[in-house]
């Protein structure tokens, strides 16, 4: 047994009746259920249509996100979230890069490095070597001044959180940050890296070993094996190219916002929805969410 689930951006709520009766219909699908009006329903399915990615593409038209997925084990026990573009809507190092100065550089290579252009780690070291010099109070001040939080974050770690699930934020970015937002947010942990600094400013470096690609699948693997979790049992998010480890190992990957390269390696794609598509897919109604 199958799960369509359809939905559009919160701010619009533009999801057409007509349009979710005339896929169920064509698909032969079960009742519609109505998790938000207007916004995000669902409908059971036998089998897995065949023409299932060329009705996403049409939809993606109309502003409409389209995921079908097992019913079975589709509401899970863990969260595993990336930072920068994910739960946040910047990326931290390129608004310290603004600060220092060298903003359209920097820019330029983490584009690149999230698209998969080039490798991570040495991407970040060639960014910080850039930030060398930089002020370490600017980090509070780029807090405090540029970091908006994604939305629909906070409803999502704390409905999975008051459902019993782990939320565990790891990022390639930086433990100042990660500190802040996993705070704000409501996550169990975090985990990034962490910036060097000497008599108050940033060394141009960052401590070893680095956290990349690699790092977020190790923090699958083992904060499972702490909780006595299955991989199967983790959604995990993000949009760039050194998340591609954890989405596909997670029961449930979902390539949020991503770049293009990123996305079309992903089965679960949300482009046009916020962070509460997490929770949709899941199943939950808007009704239950959670406050944080």
């Amino acid at each position: 047994m199958y799960v369509a689930t359809l939905l559009t951006n919160p701010e619009t709520r533009t999801l057409d009746l007509a349009l979710v009766e005339s896929l169920r219909n064509a698909w032969g699908g079960a009742e519609i259920i109505w998790l938000s009006p207007d916004e995000a329903a669902e409908f059971a399915l036998q089998e897995l249509p065949g023409n299932q990615w060329d009705v996403w593409g049409d939809l993606q038209k109309l502003g409409v996100d389209l995921i079908v997925q097992p019913v079975e084990g589709r509401r899970k026990k863990m969260l595993l979230a990336d930072m920068d573009s994910t739960m946040i809507q910047q990326e931290c190092i390129d608004e310290l890069a603004d600060e220092a100065g060298v903003g359209d550089r920097v820019k330029d290579i983490t584009a690149r490095a999230m698209n998969g252009e080039l490798d991570f780690e040495g991407a970040l070291t060639e960014r910080v070597g850039l930030l060398k010099g930089l002020d370490e109070a600017v980090i509070g001040k780029v807090l405090a001044e540029r970091i908006t939080l994604m939305p629909g974050g906070k409803e999502l770690v704390a409905t999975m959180r008051a459902n019993g699930g782990y939320a565990a934020l790891v990022s390639g970015g930086f433990t100042a940050f990660t500190a802040k937002v996993g705070s704000e947010l409501g996550f169990d942990e975090n985990r990034a890296n962490t910036l060097l600094a000497e008599n108050g400013k940033l060394t141009g470096d960052v401590q070893r070993p680095i956290l990349g690609r690699q790092a977020k699948v190790d923090a699958l693997e083992q904060i499972t094996a702490r909780l006595g979790l299955s991989e199967n049992d983790v959604i995990a998010v993000g949009d760039g190219a050194n998340d591609l480890g954890m989405l596909g190992r997670a029961g449930t990957g979902v390539a949020l916002h991503a770049k293009p390269s990123v996305a079309e390696q992903c089965e679960v794609r949300v482009n046009h929805g916020d962070l509460t598509a997490l929770l949709y897919l899941q199943g939950y109604a808007r009704q239950e969410f959670a406050q944080s």
